[in-house]
């Protein structure tokens, strides 16, 4: 796929997205008409800002390229567990595990080191790495509340193809955004008309 598009051709969030970050960083990746693919954690930059809108870090935080693949990572280890959930299938052992490790890496306390020069030590994990394993946790936290609460019964997949993001249905409704809902009725419209019009 393409990645062509732009954050301003995006859609809004997706019905559940302000309840669960994970949600949100899970439809960080979208699919759109006409093979163009947008990625909100394309870049450092705007992976930065994706974690600072989120409250998971400060204004002025700066990452680099690793830390953006890691998002990217559990990113992709998130959606699929939230796909395996909506199809009904067991969940992947890799994005389990990775999931899981996210969890157990929350730093609580600063680590020990040993050097010549100074012995035995306590230092100061990189306050990014530090702030990136806490954001990562909190994210996969939030991941396995959201499959294992009461709102996994209604977590879905957009029903508007090529649309890949996940929402907490409410009611009947199918659909990411009011954009993936008018595609789909636009397109059964043209399809009632064309039956029409052979018949």
């Amino acid at each position: 796929m393409k990645e062509t598009a732009t954050v301003e051709t995006v859609l809004p969030p997706a019905p559940g997205a302000e309840e669960y970050p994970a949600l949100d960083l899970a439809n960080t990746a979208i699919a759109l008409p006409g093979g163009q693919f947008a990625d909100l954690l394309g870049t450092p930059a705007v992976a930065g800002q994706w974690l600072v809108d989120h409250g998971l870090a400060p204004a002025d935080v700066r990452i680099q390229e690793m830390c953006a693949a890691r998002m990217r990572s559990l990113r992709e280890q998130v959606r699929a567990l939230l796909a395996s959930r909506v199809g009904g299938h067991p969940a992947p052992p890799g994005a389990l595990a990775a999931v899981n490790d996210a969890l157990t890496r929350v730093p609580t306390a600063s680590p020990l080191a040993w050097d010549a020069t100074q012995g035995l030590h306590r230092t100061t994990p990189h306050p990014v790495d530090q702030m990136l394993e806490q954001a990562l946790g909190i994210l996969a936290a939030n991941a396995a509340d959201l499959l294992t609460g009461p709102d996994a019964e209604r977590l879905a997949a957009c029903d508007s193809a090529p649309c890949n993001r996940f929402l907490i249905r409410s009611g009947r409704r199918q659909w990411c955004s009011t954009r993936c809902g008018d595609r789909v009725r636009a397109a059964r419209a043209y399809a009632r008309r064309t039956q029409g019009a052979v018949d």
